[in-house]
């Protein structure tokens, strides 16, 4: 019996030095792949006695990677001719890696013509209104959020939602006002973390107008704007602009940036420049404001024409229009935004001056 164990327990030891030796061997017999070869060779066991069989799989691996190296040259990227600005900001808010699309789908938004409003509605909606009046209305309106220190986002909505809500209902004057805090009010909402009260805007206008007519012409505006108050404006697209302009200078500009803030509000008091998108207007105030910092140099530039997709012939018209208006040939009586910017606060850019004429050359298409 004491035999028949150790004979067993030798077996059994054998068995396993055996299994062990085999499966010592088994990693030898594995072909490693390159991935990209797996359709070729999948999980391939080759015999240990087989010596052609493993050289054979060793050839076409080289293969693979000679055809590879041939390959990649003719592999063509496509280098972008201007610099990625959202790329290239460390500012998380400006969103880098989705900015080209947000913009692609506010230039879609812009052009709805349910968010534009008519660029005639003084002749065919109003009949006792005129441009006078709204310019008025804007520059008192300018004052009313510097005194409540709204942004200037707000305020430009604010002028959008006038400028809708009278390309579809017919105003009488006396309640011109009351539309246009009204407007501000939800602007206000929109944009501001603190809005002001109902109460501080039937004050600012010396309690013309009750709680009461304040909030009743707020529901009419929004009924009437069907609640589509999420409009980009000249300010929201003048922000890219302005970031686009500054990779020609050295140093950021702080002048040049507050220069087209200001004639961006210049424009809200002009009524032609209703019929314009706001990115084009944004497109003529950078392509301005570069003329006025460097008059000898031509404002506009390749990256500007990429990232606005404008000509300078497209601009023409709403620079001329905006070149005037800072040179107070229209306009000249509002001076609430003048005056706002002629403060340190902005540089006093207001005091910069502007060469008569644009040079008609600088409105020709750029030369790549």
């Amino acid at each position: 019996m004491a035999e028949k164990e150790n004979c067993a327990r030798v077996t059994r030891s054998m068995k396993r030095r055996a299994e062990a030796a085999k499966g010592q061997e088994q990693p030898a017999t594995k072909k490693r792949v390159v991935l990209g070869e797996l359709h070729i060779i999948q999980n391939a066991v080759v015999p240990a006695n087989n010596k052609s069989s493993v050289v054979e799989p060793q050839v076409q691996k080289r293969g693979a990677k000679a055809k590879a190296k041939k390959a990649l040259p003719e592999k063509k990227t496509e280098t972008p001719t201007t610099p990625d600005i959202d790329s290239t900001s460390d500012d998380p808010q400006m969103c880098g890696p989705y900015a080209r699309d947000i913009y692609d789908y506010l230039h879609k938004l812009e052009a709805d013509p349910d968010r534009r409003p008519l660029p005639d509605y003084m002749t065919k909606v109003q009949r006792d209104i005129t441009s006078n009046m709204r310019g008025i209305l804007v520059d008192w309106l300018v004052e009313v959020a510097e005194e409540y220190k709204l942004l200037s986002d707000t305020l430009f909505l604010t002028v959008l939602y006038i400028d809708r809500y009278l390309s579809l209902k017919a105003l009488d004057r006396k309640r011109l006002q009351l539309l246009g805090v009204s407007s501000m009010l939800i602007a206000s909402k929109y944009e501001e973390i603190s809005p002001p009260h109902v109460e501080q805007f039937c004050y600012i206008t010396d309690n013309t107008y009750d709680k009461d007519q304040v909030l009743k012409m707020e529901a009419d505006i929004l009924k009437a704007l069907k609640f589509n108050l999420g409009n980009p404006t000249i300010k929201t697209i003048l922000r890219r602009f302005a970031r686009v302009t500054q990779e020609s200078y050295k140093d950021p500009n702080l002048q040049l940036e507050f220069l087209g803030y200001y004639l961006a509000e210049l424009s809200l008091l002009e009524y032609e420049c209703v019929k314009f998108l706001p990115s084009l207007v944004a497109a003529s105030v950078t392509f301005l404001a570069g003329f006025m910092i460097r008059p000898k140099s031509h404002p506009w530039t390749l990256s500007l024409q990429q990232y606005s997709g404008y000509k300078p012939a497209d601009l023409r018209e709403c620079v001329l229009i905006i070149h005037d208006l800072h040179r107070s040939k229209r306009g000249a009586t509002l001076q609430s935004i003048r005056g706002k910017y002629k403060s340190h606060k902005f540089k006093c850019v207001a005091t910069i001056s502007s060469p008569p004429e644009v040079p008609t050359d600088y409105f020709e298409d750029l030369k790549e």
